[in-house]
């Protein structure tokens, strides 16, 4: 593994911590993914800093659907009365 480059903010840094934070607490080992074969983590940065906007982005990492914004990075939980509602 190498470290991030000195030229990124801390900002963008936490955000990559956290996806992967988050992905380990549902259970998927860091090193079962390539997390760059899912996101463009750079792009992904980019675009929440440069949002005037609130933003978010959704993307899903080994079936484990994920909301990432500004304010942080969650799990996308479908809603259950969706599902009992037929």
């Amino acid at each position: 593994m190498h470290s991030p480059s000195t030229s990124s903010s801390d900002g963008s840094s936490d955000l990559l911590v956290e996806i992967i934070e988050t992905l380990e607490a549902c259970g998927l080992e860091d090193d079962s993914y390539q997390l760059h074969d899912y996101v463009d983590p750079g792009a992904l940065e980019q675009l929440l800093a440069s949002a005037d906007e609130t933003i978010t982005v959704q993307f899903t990492v080994e079936g484990i659907p994920l909301d990432v914004s500004p304010g942080g990075v969650e799990v996308i939980v479908e809603d259950e009365s969706d599902a009992d509602t037929e």
